[in-house]
């Protein structure tokens, strides 16, 4: 049975034309660096980033972290919105990593309040303070909702005033992208570092990209072998990377249709209030304003053939991605409506 899989857009897998691409890629060792499958991943990566140059690595988080561990020093503070991917799904990495102090703001879906970032800004001058070394952003954040360009450039101007970087987890950098209009290079410019993912949404297999100024990457790399993250004949992977750049990047708005779509319809299901101000890209949030046990949904749904993952805090999330059209969406609303 092939599933209607709505957990996330992590689930998507390659494409035809990747898989046989893949076959024939051209490797070399990239810890040497003579990959030309991940270099040309990496040159174009750069590009669409609008930056010097841009390392390939296994995964969003060990680009999060590894921008962190770059970019600070140990016992440093970081300034992060408090739901950020890198505070509440990253397993506590930035102290194990990195020595990082997380200095958690309060939120408003990812935005923190400008004055009160720039309030809580210290530069170790009194020996009883934290040094800050890195100001965090998220856009899209994990919330679906994309953050405009010009909060972004708020952020970015105070930690320039203040000579610190700003690293930006752009996971899905291309919806938000999508959403605002602009090339992602738009965003990742009110950024020192950006990190985006190529197996979310874009279908690749396997892969991250990190990117920033030529120095910043330099030493990336290494500390990226510390993480073991340094692959050798990668081009294969890195091939799938390629066709998601050049051509999955360019039908994610097609997503974050679908994703409107669903929200249209579960609003028409009784017992539901769907959060359908927020679905700015492919991502639909909704409360269940009744009792219904959540193992009770996930179960029932999977005898159809339809994978959600449960509530959290009486929160559904459902993700649309390339497998997931207005066919699957009606499979699923058929069923759940029923169950509800």
């Amino acid at each position: 049975m092939k599933y209607v899989d709505l957990r996330s857009d992590t689930v998507t897998w390659p494409t035809d034309e990747m898989r046989a691409a893949m076959a024939v890629a051209e490797v070399g060792d990239d810890v040497y660096g003579d990959d030309p499958t991940v270099n040309e991943l990496q040159e174009m990566a750069a590009d669409m980033m609008g930056k010097e140059a841009a390392l390939f690595v296994p995964s969003g988080t060990m680009g999060n972290q590894l921008a962190v561990f770059t970019h600070i020093d140990r016992g440093n503070e970081v300034i992060i919105p408090e739901d950020n991917h890198i505070v509440v799904h990253e397993c506590g990495a930035a102290a194990i990593i990195s020595g990082a102090s997380l200095r958690c703001l309060p939120s408003d879906r990812g935005m923190m309040d400008p004055k009160k970032v720039e309030r809580t800004i210290r530069f170790g001058i009194d020996i009883h303070e934290p040094k800050t070394g890195l100001i965090c952003m998220e856009n899209a954040h994990s919330t679906g909702v994309v953050h405009s360009l010009s909060y972004m450039e708020q952020i970015y101007s105070i930690a320039k005033k203040n000579r610190i970087p700003v690293h930006l987890d752009g996971a899905r950098i291309f919806n938000a992208a999508a959403y605002l209009k602009v090339e992602a290079k738009e965003i990742a410019k009110f950024a020192d570092s950006v990190m985006f993912c190529l197996s979310k949404g874009l279908c690749a297999p396997i892969g991250s990209i990190l990117a920033g100024t030529r120095e910043f990457i330099d030493k990336a790399r290494r500390k990226r072998k510390i993480l073991g993250g340094g692959m050798r004949q990668a081009g294969i992977l890195a091939k799938a990377g390629i066709i998601a750049l050049e051509k999955m990047t360019k039908r994610v708005c097609e997503d974050h249709e679908t994703a409107r779509y669903l929200a249209e319809q579960l609003d028409s299901i009784p017992n539901l209030t769907v959060f359908k101000d927020d679905v700015h890209i492919n991502m639909v949030f909704f409360s269940i304003d009744r009792d219904v046990d959540p193992m009770y949904i996930t179960e029932e749904l999977k005898k159809e053939g339809i994978l959600v993952n449960p509530p959290e805090n009486g929160i559904m999330r459902l993700v649309t991605h390339y497998y997931i059209g207005k066919e699957q969406v009606d499979r699923f609303i058929n069923v759940f409506g029923k169950l509800i």
